[in-house]
This record gives C-alpha cells, sequence and structure tokens, in this order.
C-alpha cells in the first residue's frame, strides 16, 4: 500500500513531517532518480534518496522508537539550527546514526523545564497535532498581585487570536509569601507561549515559566538542567497509544543493557584467559588449553 512520501521518512527518522516537506519542496528527495514533488505517495519497493543519499525503508522500519527526556534551560532556541549561532536545545542531545531527534512540540526561548524527543518522526507529528487532549502542567512565577476574578477568567476560558477559546484546566496557588508567588497550571492545548499570553491578558506579569509534565511523564527533579534521559518502555508506549500507533516490544535501554552485558562476558572470558596463561608462563611452560593441562595434571598424580 502506496503511502505519502513525508510520512514515510518521518517513521524512517529522517526528520519532523514539516521539515521534510520543505526538503521535498526544495527538491532534496528523489524517487527512483526522479526529483519527487509534494504530496508523491511512494511504495516499499521505491528507491528513495535524501540530500543524495539513499534511505533504506526496510532497514529503518526495523528500528526501535527512542524518545528522551530533556531538561531545557532558559535561554536556549527549541529550533534545530539558528543563524546567529545561539544556543539551540539539539546542541546539547545525544548523537545518533541513520536518524534524527524530533521535538514533540517546542518551548520558547525564555521557558525552561520538560520537552521530549524521539527518533520517530510519525510519533512526533502525531502528538503535535493531535486532537486528544493531552495535559501539560506548569508552574509559573507571577511578580504582583493575583486577584480571584483573573483565576476565574483563566479557568473559564481567554479568547487568544489565533486560537480560539483557550482554559486551564487547573490553577492553583503554591505556598509562600512575598511579590513572587507560585501557580501550579494544567492546559491541554495552545501552542508554545499560549501560557504567557493567557496571564499577559490579565495583565499579570510572568518571571518564570517551568514545564513540569507532559501527559503522564513528568520532569524528573534528579535530571538537571542541559541534561537528558531516555524513557523507559512503558513510557514510550503510552505515548505511541496517545498518538494511535502500534506499541514497541524493546526498548534502547534494555538493547543496550543487553549490549553491556555481552561486553562484560567477552571481558571477563578474556581477562580469564589472560590469567591462566601468565600462570603458565610463570610456571616455565607453554601456555596450553585447558584440556591439556588436565590431562598433565592427571599423569603427574600417577
Amino acid at each position: 500500500m502506496s503511502e505519502k512520501l513525508q510520512k514515510v521518512l518521518a517513521r524512517a527518522g529522517k526528520g519532523s513531517r514539516r521539515e521534510l516537506e520543505k526538503a521535498i519542496s526544495e527538491g532534496r528527495v528523489s524517487v527512483n532518480g526522479k526529483v519527487a514533488t509534494l504530496g508523491a505517495r511512494v511504495e516499499a519497493s521505491d528507491a528513495i534518496r535524501l540530500d543524495g543519499v539513499v534511505v533504506n525503508i526496510e532497514e529503518a522500519e526495523k528500528q526501535i522508537c527512542r524518545v528522551i527526556a530533556y531538561h531545557k534551560q532558559e535561554g536556549e532556541l527549541s529550533t534545530r539550527k539558528d543563524p546567529e549561532g545561539r544556543d539551540t536545545v539539539f546542541d546539547r542531545l545525544p548523537k545518533l546514526r541513520n536518524s534524527r531527534w524530533v521535538a514533540i512540540g517546542r518551548l520558547d526561548t525564555n521557558t525552561s523545564g520538560l520537552m521530549l524527543f524521539t527518533t520517530d518522526g510519525e510519533l512526533a507529528n502525531r502528538l503535535t497535532r493531535s486532537k486528544r487532549e493531552i495535559e501539560r502542567e506548569y508552574a509559573v512565577r507571577i511578580f504582583g498581585e493575583v486577584l480571584d476574578k483573573n483565576i476565574q477568567h483563566l479557568r473559564a476560558g481567554i479568547e487568544l487570536k489565533d486560537e480560539g477559546k483557550i482554559n486551564f484546566e487547573k490553577v492553583k496557588l503554591q505556598p509562600g509569601e512575598g511579590l513572587n508567588r507560585w501557580f501550579h497550571c494544567i492546559l491541554t492545548k495552545g501552542r508554545d507561549r499560549t501560557v504567557r499570553q493567557m496571564w499577559e491578558h490579565e495583565e499579570i506579569q510572568i518571571s518564570r515559566l517551568i514545564r513540569l509534565r507532559y501527559g503522564n511523564i513528568g520532569l524528573e527533579k534528579s535530571l538537571p538542567r542541559g541534561g537528558w534521559q531516555d524513557l523507559e518502555l512503558p513510557q514510550i508506549n503510552y505515548l505511541r497509544e496517545l498518538a494511535g500507533l502500534e506499541p514497541e516490544t524493546e526498548s534502547f535501554l534494555n538493547l543496550r543493557e543487553e549490549q553491556r552485558n555481552k561486553t562484560a562476558r567477552i571481558r571477563r572470558a578474556v581477562r580469564k584467559h589472560r590469567v591462566i596463561k601468565k600462570a603458565d608462563e610463570q610456571r616455565g611452560k607453554p601456555a596450553k588449553n585447558k584440556k591439556h593441562r588436565q590431562t598433565q595434571k592427571k599423569r603427574t598424580r600417577m
């Protein structure tokens, strides 16, 4: 069954749908030797090239879906590259072979906290454009007074340009005193600046904004700013279920642990062999295999 070219490339980990649509429009993608056009559909047997490099679709289909949580810092951009050379979130992510990290949603430059990245462009696309109400929780530090009517407006809904009426599912004042007060608020839709725009609509100034949670995946307190960690298989499949995709049976963490165990076994075996060889050499005997040593030992006893 044929599929849209950008969807196939996204699932192969070559970027987000938006990035790939741009690449196709720029003539950087070919199918069976001909420059592809936006909207083209492909079969599994088609030869696809991106920037002249063959995209092995069958190999990509076998790759497992990897998702990481990243603790974004204030001042970092959510774009892949910046013409002015400023820091981006992609600068600190682990290097990949034959695939790319795709962001699941964005945070604006002055917002910190949880961001999710995946190697599965289709997963990122579905979650970003999902019509399902996925909760996102934020910690907001407010400078100045917040009245009860402000909270009522934020809960009831505020009309925003280009987004329509949006409301917080929950707004809760956190313990503390002073002019700077912390609120936790939960949003189920909106873009990267929606939270700021809603508070600004009430003429309330935000001094800090931190994303704490995406769905049931929270920002771990042990994760430092600028740090990342791989999600466990149940968390990955939770996201895939939200996106309407089939669950994974393996995770990158499991495969890495298996590889580590295998490497450790090989090292132990090599170390053991070296110890036996060294002991034989110290006795003034040539290093021999285990079976030969056992035979020699029996002869000595006789």
